[in-house]
């Protein structure tokens, strides 16, 4: 089963309350995680899942109008980011907008300089708050070892020696 997606920092949500317009509006989650609204004020968003949020609000806004029906969809995301430093064109952090593999990141990044160590590129990623380094050998995906070519998660930096 896939997992639910977490809503993150920067995403932004369309938060619908049924017949009711003045409560209903599309709000960018902020730095700290929370999102503004009328009658709720700051609640927290980030980590939540869309249902989870829509709870939470629903709960919220009970105390004011007679069982809400809310809705929250996620709009845009922007919160799944990932970062390609080192010796590619263009260096810098990238929008995971949907499934990616390494190869496909390193083409985010306008493809590798000439001196690019190919077969020595690494992808730091947490696991289980331990940083974890692993390796990427682009020597071999490009002679056609596609199991190597793995997908990139959110908050991966490839590095690119």
């Amino acid at each position: 089963m896939a997992m639910a997606y977490q809503i993150g920092p920067e995403d932004v949500l369309d938060i619908a309350v049924w017949k009711n317009v003045e409560l209903s509006r599309v709000v960018p989650v902020r730095p700290d995680g929370k999102v503004s609204l009328p009658l709720v004020n700051d609640i927290q968003a980030a980590g939540l899942t869309p249902s989870e949020l829509r709870d939470q609000i629903t709960q919220h806004l009970a105390e004011f109008i007679p069982a809400p029906e809310v809705s929250v969809m996620v709009r845009e995301v922007h919160s799944r980011k990932i970062a390609v430093v080192g010796a590619v064109k263009m260096p810098g952090r990238f929008e995971l907008r949907s499934p990616m593999t390494v190869l496909e990141a390193i083409a985010l990044a306008q493809g590798l300089t000439d001196f690019a160590s190919r077969d020595k590129i690494t992808v730091q990623r947490m696991v289980n708050g331990k940083s974890v380094s692993l390796p990427f050998n682009y020597r071999k995906i490009a002679d056609g070892a596609a199991q190597d070519n793995f997908f990139v998660r959110p908050g991966d930096v490839i590095i690119v020696p």
